[in-house]
């Protein structure tokens, strides 16, 4: 489907509080379902990443900002406004990521909104600590530790959920008084520019939200500038590692979510359903979810079970064009990442495993798809069980008794979230045994706001979500005096 919002596509930078046309490269944005390109974007010039770091420097400093009853205020505003606009915002990123429409409502455009709001009612919070004296004889003396915002924040956002990563990293980094540049991805950059338009009419003022386009050099000078205090960034683990080096060079903080590869471990006595409900978990958005269940760990008493029932799943799963409300599996974002994902197959099946379920592309004529694949006669030693894909590939590994379940699951380099299912109490005695920032026991729930997301190991440091992830924009200051 053919598609364009109603004010068009917005293709311009916003710095200063007012909007500019990039002056480096052009970007060109490709709908994944049909090929076709669908808007183009100017990178900004390291002169304008520049401007927008002064402008929320400038913005900081004077303390236009500084106002929690106004963060609160204008936080709730950008919500509203992206609600009565949720249409447009739904379409174009249907468009520029190929996401299936009946992800919208629910992750693409419900969780900022929630993350919106939540933090919203954090802005306000008074977080001073009243340490009292100290009772020293020699010299009593009284504390308070108080919390201040960190400065300047460069938050950079993946591809894959757009607005949702944006929430994550701008929302908290704004109720805690900060200002920030934001760097979409130049794969997906339309809705979060189109995010600007809703500034101006919530009341941020000039310079504390400024947006800036471009690839890795425009990244790489945001990282390593001296005029930004932190770094937010969601993406690759190798990207993870560059950007800590080029923070160091100021030392600047850094929060880092660098993605995994989840094990998913069926407990034997489990009612085998919503075991099969994985699956479905991490073919969503075409499989290009950081936290996606793709090492599924099976009893081998069952696996044979395990391996016929995901057949008959696997059949029923719709891919095709992500505008129709039944599709359950999009195209992946690019020609290039499809052929990455099926590389990773291709080097498996050569090295002794089979494709037990799905596999191969669609016989579509135009879009990035790839079927859902699921393999087994493998091992955790194998390429991919081992490296995250992003893509909507699944490995089955048997395993004889819990211990050598919980030693896979742990056996990697790579640690956000891991999945139990089965008995709960058995499952939730197992679960502080994992090695991973969260664990969801027979599918967990829905998004909470009010707790932590992050990384063990390599996943990445810091955290979001949830009070934690307000911390990470806060510098706590202890203020002591005398007394008598």
């Amino acid at each position: 489907m053919n598609w364009t919002p109603q004010s068009g596509w917005e293709t311009r930078l916003y710095i200063g509080g007012a909007f500019v046309a990039g002056q480096g490269a052009v970007m060109p944005v490709e709908n994944p379902a049909t090929e076709e390109n669908i808007a183009e974007v100017r990178e900004a010039s390291t002169t304008q990443a520049d401007e927008a770091v002064a402008a929320a420097r400038g913005a900081f400093e004077a303390g236009v900002w500084a106002n929690p009853a106004l963060r609160r205020e204008v936080l709730l505003r950008l919500a509203d406004l992206l609600d009565s606009e949720r249409a447009e915002f739904s379409g174009t990123m249907i468009s520029e990521l190929g996401s299936p429409r009946n992800l919208m409502d629910p992750l693409h455009i419900g969780i900022p909104l929630q993350l919106l709001r939540y933090y919203a009612d954090l802005a306000t919070r008074d977080l001073t600590r009243d340490l009292g004296p100290d009772g020293h004889a020699a010299m009593p003396s009284a504390s308070i530790v108080r919390y201040a915002p960190v400065g300047v924040v460069a938050a950079i956002a993946a591809y894959n959920y757009p607005l949702l990563i944006m929430a994550l990293k701008m929302a908290p980094a704004l109720a805690a008084g900060c200002t920030v540049v934001l760097l979409p991805s130049p794969q997906a950059p339309l809705a979060m520019l189109m995010f600007a338009r809703l500034l101006e009419r919530a009341g941020v003022p000039k310079g504390v939200v400024n947006f800036v386009a471009g690839g890795v050099e425009v990244g790489r000078h945001l990282t390593g500038h001296p005029g930004i205090d932190k770094v937010s960034f969601t993406g690759s683990v190798q990207v993870g590692r560059e950007i800590m080096r080029q923070a160091a060079g100021s030392i600047k903080g850094v929060v880092l979510e660098l993605g995994g590869k989840s094990a998913a471990i069926m407990l034997p006595d489990g009612d085998m359903a919503p075991q099969l409900s994985c699956h479905l978990r991490y073919l969503r958005n075409a499989g290009q979810g950081c936290a996606s269940p793709t090492r599924i760990l099976v009893h081998e008493s069952r696996y044979e079970e395990f391996v016929e029932r995901s057949r008959t799943l696997f059949a029923g799963v719709k891919v095709g064009d992500p505008w129709n409300a039944d599709t359950v599996l999009g195209p992946v974002i690019s020609k290039p990442h499809r052929e990455r994902v099926e590389g990773y197959v291709t080097r498996a099946v050569a090295a002794g495993a089979e494709i037990v379920a799905g596999g191969g592309r669609p016989d579509f004529a135009k879009g990035w798809y790839i079927n859902p694949t699921l393999l087994a006669g493998l091992d955790n030693s194998f390429e991919i069980a081992r490296e995250e894909l992003f893509g909507p590939v699944g490995v089955l590994l048997p395993y004889r008794d819990i211990d050598q379940a919980i030693a896979t699951a742990n056996d990697s380099t790579l640690g956000l979230a891991s999945y139990i299912f089965g008995p709960l109490e058995q499952a939730r005695a197992i679960a502080p045994r994992i090695r991973a920032g969260s664990v969801y026991i027979n599918g967990g729930g829905l998004s909470r706001m009010d707790a932590p997301m992050g990384g063990f190991k390599q996943s990445g440091l810091g955290r979001e979500y949830g009070p934690e992830g307000l911390m990470e924009y806060l510098e706590p200051q202890h203020i002591q005096w005398a007394l008598g």
